[in-house]
């Protein structure tokens, strides 16, 4: 005869009752056992020994309390010390220093004025809510210096702030075990910390406070339904939960340990096989006959083996959970790697070293593999504590709940991330707008980009193109225009801009390519080099743009009027130009130009001005070219030696922490057009070239190869580093996937790690890949 079972497939609420949002109308029960009376001698509210009573007033279910203590207390607040002014000030520079946040809380617990404490915490844990331990100390001030009502609140604030918090829902269920005068009270807050955390590998520390009530209420049956359900999850401590169930269930008896369900299913499991076995006239002994022992007689010694009924039907009852045990062995020897990994699983602001942010992309490859909505769910909100400070965590979790048909919650981690945890980078912004631009919702990425522009890096050139984009998807060519307007009115008022020249390309380059507006592109180049006539990089955006858009003989025209203008070692006002390098480079550039394309008068003309303009230097191509007979053994060696890049300079970077912004659009200028001829580059004996595993990382750089040039002085560059001067922050580096040096192709989660020969620069920090 089976033993019939009646349990919860999962750690989650019992029938009947809804944990997933904050229990208001449980809130409201506990508080109500909690009128509060004078608290003198507590120091309650002035920090004097005084005391004071609050009020606490229910009105259609709402707890009026909070704001009549602020009343009563506001007259109460002693004046903060020079100190806590200080320790203000800073929080408020700087809301994203810890340091200076823990520093406001210990001076202002140093006065025990509760209202203080109070002020001092709620400012804290709204910047820094994961802080389950700053939650428990809020309490325990609560405790000492304020009411029960505020402790109940504390608690209830901290378990919504921090849900996935194994640690936080022990603290609250050991406080309602102590407090709470309701067993069941106590019981509906085990129940919900076990929905939310029942299933950590970690959540021992929540079902041992579980067990040790049930235990404390003699509660057998109750007792055995927590075991149950523990038997099915893979926790840490698994074994020893099965064991000691197995001590319980050889010294209680059977009749204790079974519910109101489980009972009355092996009474009619009975009853059946009674009557079956009688139609067949076969009468069955008193001792087949299952039948319940003696009721409860008190706690018991549970080392002490008493009777629990028939032995067979023990043995089926154990047998039912040793199977559960058995499928959660199971699967706990498939995610024990991955979780003894997990070194650090509460937040800190500290970054997280590679092996662990690493094992945590790789866990959640796992679990989304496995396809049980539930457990991707929970995974991720755990690793969205130990791992809030990172933007490519809350990217991947709003991918993944939008792939799973859960727009709700991918919004819900959107506005986490964007409105708390990564609020001051951008590279979530860019996301959340490109994210709302694909839901619809045009006015809310419109908001992105203007939190961008507005509050955190208001030159960011990224920025501007990206707006400029997404208004031109939704067909406003004006507004898209009047971005780069602004951007470059914003950018002119700056006395040294850096960005103002890639600003003018990226802005007559969408009016081309985009709009195909050639005149008005036109027009932005020639505004352009009145206003920057010594920006190299914007004379070859200008000749590239005349040389691709006009007939041949016209072409030649337009290229050469402008190759001439940047020649010239002066302007017309006196003012110097290019840099005599510079000036070269360019004329030498169009001397190929205008041999592809020209006729031999303009190639005459060309020549000469060229020969008038560097008469002592040698020509650009031909001080690169060496003959291969003069090279002597010393020579051959160095030409043989690898050519190896030690350094990188962006085109244009903010450093922004440990992210780097780069706009090199314009980086493949001369790869587009303006590079020199295979004939005529330097014919070198050299070996494959060497790069260094950083360079993998960048798109822009994977398939970039340096054409050798002769060692002149360079005017530095324009746009390199233009938004250097905005104020960096501590953020927290991302990854990016990479393939790993063998035959094995398997995902690897690491940071690059520089090349011997080519060292990185100090400081020098990656931003890799894309976030879309």
């Amino acid at each position: 005869m089976g033993d019939q079972v009646v349990v919860r497939a999962s750690a989650g609420a019992p029938e009947g009752v809804d944990v997933t949002m904050a229990d208001a109308a449980l809130v409201v029960e506990i508080r109500k056992d909690f009128i509060v009376e004078d608290n003198v001698g507590k120091g309650k509210g002035n920090g004097n020994g005084n005391g004071s009573v609050a009020v606490v007033s229910l009105l259609d279910g709402q707890v009026q309390s909070d704001a009549v203590v602020e009343d009563l207390l506001a007259n109460d607040v002693i004046a903060p010390t020079g100190e806590e002014e200080r320790s203000w000030g800073l929080v408020r520079d700087n809301a994203a220093d810890f340091n200076a946040w823990t520093e406001l809380i210990q001076e202002t617990e140093k006065s025990e004025n509760i209202a203080k404490i109070e002020k001092a915490y709620d400012a804290f844990l709204e910047e820094f809510p994961l802080c389950y331990g700053y939650w428990k100390k809020f309490a325990d001030h609560e405790a000492k210096l304020g009411s029960s009502e505020k402790i109940v609140d504390v608690y209830e604030r901290a378990v919504k702030a921090v849900s996935y918090s194994v640690d936080i829902w022990m603290h609250y269920s050991a406080y309602a075990m102590e407090k709470f005068d309701s067993p069941d009270m106590t019981r509906r807050i085990f129940e919900r910390g076990a929905y939310f955390v029942g299933t950590d590998y970690l959540s021992h520390l929540l079902w041992d406070k579980y067990i040790e009530f049930e235990y404390s209420q003699q509660e057998w049956s109750r007792l055995a339904q927590i075991y149950t359900r523990i038997l099915q999850i893979p926790l840490q401590h698994l074994d020893r939960y099965s064991t000691s169930f197995k001590q319980i269930a050889h010294s209680r008896p059977l009749a204790e340990l079974r519910t109101a369900e489980e009972a009355a299913a092996a009474a009619t499991a009975e009853e059946e096989a009674k009557l079956s076995a009688e139609s067949v006239g076969v009468p069955l002994l008193d001792a087949e006959i299952s039948a319940a022992t003696a009721a409860p007689d008190g706690i018991g010694n549970l080392d002490e083996e008493v009777d629990s009924g028939d032995s067979k039907e023990l043995e089926e009852y154990l047998a039912v959970r040793e199977n559960f045990y058995n499928a959660a062995k199971e699967w706990d020897s498939k995610i024990r790697d991955f979780e003894i990994a997990i070194r650090r699983p509460y937040f800190h602001v500290k970054p997280l070293d590679d092996a662990q942010l690493g094992n945590w992309h790789r866990y959640l490859d796992f679990i989304e593999n496995e396809g049980v909505f539930d457990k991707i769910l929970k995974l991720y909100e755990r690793c969205l504590i130990a791992c809030a400070n990172y933007p490519e965590y809350w990217i991947r979790f709003v991918q993944r709940m939008f792939t799973e048909g859960k727009l709700e919650l991918a919004l819900n981690g959107l506005q986490r991330s964007t409105g708390i945890f990564v609020k001051r980078r951008p590279e979530i912004h860019l996301f959340a707008a490109r994210f709302r631009e694909q839901q619809g919702d045009a006015e809310g990425a419109r908001v992105a980009f203007k939190i961008l522009r507005n509050e955190l890096v208001p030159g960011l050139l990224e920025v501007f193109v990206k707006q400029a984009n997404f208004e031109h998807r939704q067909g406003n060519r004006e507004a898209a225009c009047s971005v780069f307007d602004a951007a470059l009115q914003s950018e002119k008022l700056k006395e040294d801009s850096r960005a103002l020249a890639v600003l003018y390309i990226q802005y007559a380059r969408f009016l081309d390519q985009v709009l195909k507006c050639e005149d008005k592109a036109r027009e932005v180049y020639m505004t352009a080099l009145d206003h920057l006539p010594t920006s190299k990089v914007l004379w070859e955006a200008a000749i590239f743009f005349e040389a691709t858009h006009v007939s041949r003989r016209e072409n030649v025209q337009r290229v050469d009027a402008l190759v001439e203008q940047a020649s010239i070692p002066l302007r017309p006002d006196g003012s110097p130009g290019l840099l005599v390098a510079d000036r070269e480079e360019i004329s030498s550039i169009y001397l190929e130009f205008v041999d592809l394309v020209g006729d031999i008068e303009a190639i005459k003309k060309a020549e000469s001005r060229h020969k008038l303009l560097f008469p002592l230097r040698k020509n650009f191509l031909d001080s690169k070219k060496r003959s291969s007979v003069d090279v002597g053994g010393q020579d051959r060696a160095k030409i043989h030696k690898p050519y190896v890049i030690t350094t990188v300079t962006p085109a244009t970077a903010i450093n922004n922490g440990q992210v780097q912004w780069t706009a090199s659009a314009y980086a493949q200028l001369q790869s587009q057009g303006w590079q020199q001829s295979a004939s005529q580059q330097p014919t070198l004996l050299v070996q494959p070239q060497q790069w260094t595993q950083s360079y993998a990382t960048y798109g822009n750089y994977a398939t970039y190869a340096p054409q050798p040039q002769a060692a002149v002085a360079q005017q530095p560059t324009v746009y390199a580093g233009y938004a250097q001067a905005y104020a960096p922050q501590e953020v927290i580096q991302t990854y990016t996937p990479v393939q790993p040096a063998s035959n094995v192709q398997e995902t690897v989660y690491r940071a690059p790690i520089p090349s011997p020969t080519a060292p990185q620069p100090a400081g020098a920090t990656i931003y890799y890949g894309s976030y879309y």
